[in-house]
């Protein structure tokens, strides 16, 4: 069901935690998407690695655009009548993948392959996965989203870009490595951002396997920690580190009274 006009634009982040099987997976998002289409949401978020977690050998699973696991959640986006953006791995260049956003719903289906690898506190995500080279916009409901993928998070050029683009709010799916000082790093460079770039950060994590009793290892498994933040860098909402989903609507008023910081000159 579509919002009427003069609503706020209603956006969920499900902070799901991964299986290694696709097919669960899959399962999960559905149930995330009836979800939100029971809170009425126009748009749902579902974090990096959604379809299968890193530690999964990427390889096997990868899927194209046009392949089934995909092909399915364009059907169940298509059902509930709303936009979907979810995290997956489709096939890439030298045998490694690509971290791919599928981005798919009422009048819109495009994707983004993360640009900046994790290549980082000892682990080489570049090894498996090849990088993407363009940033992408969508719009919906009149307003342009940005989207970027977790290690991105550390590169403010990207933000400035899509702000460049004309993305009013810029969507953040990750899976980000637990660690001593990670969760700091997480907030602050998640506020930065939207500082950045004068655009809503709406950041989508996957949940902490620690929340269920379980022990990550050395895989980027997330944090949890998915959280709205305005243009002015404030928390508005902000989960805690088990599964669960966050509401956020933004206000077009708002929307249109954020500064655009994209444009510094020498002298300025």
């Amino acid at each position: 069901m579509r919002r009427r006009e003069g609503t706020p634009l209603r956006i969920a982040l499900n902070q799901m935690l991964s299986d290694s099987d696709p097919r669960r997976n899959l399962e999960i998002i559905e149930a995330g998407i009836a979800e939100a289409a029971g809170h009425q949401a126009d748009l749902v978020v579902f974090p990096e690695a959604a379809m299968a977690r890193f530690g999964t050998p990427l390889a096997a699973v990868a899927e194209p655009l046009k392949g089934p696991w995909a092909e399915a959640v364009r059907a169940m986006s298509a059902r509930a009548g709303l936009t979907v953006v979810v995290g997956m791995f489709t096939p890439g260049d030298g045998g490694r993948v690509r971290n791919t956003l599928l981005i798919t719903g009422p009048g819109v289906d495009t994707h983004y392959d993360k640009i900046h690898l994790f290549d980082a506190l000892g682990y080489t995500e570049s090894e498996t996965v090849a990088p993407g080279r363009q940033p992408v916009t969508f719009q919906l409901n009149g307003l342009t989203f940005g989207v970027a993928t977790c290690y991105d998070v550390r590169f403010p050029s990207l933000f400035h870009e899509l702000a460049a683009r004309g993305a009013q709010a810029i969507l953040l799916p990750a899976s980000w490595a637990d660690g001593p000082g990670k969760a700091d790093q997480w907030d602050v460079l998640v506020r930065a951002r939207a500082l950045d770039s004068g655009a809503w950060v709406l950041a989508c994590d996957q949940a902490s396997p620690r929340s269920i009793g379980r022990d990550p290892g050395t895989e980027p498994l997330g944090i949890g920690r998915s959280m709205a933040v305005s243009p002015s860098g404030e928390v508005r909402h902000q989960l805690d580190a088990a599964p669960g989903l966050l509401i956020v609507d933004l206000h077009t008023t708002e929307l249109s009274a954020s500064p655009r910081c994209v444009a510094g000159r020498r002298g300025a």
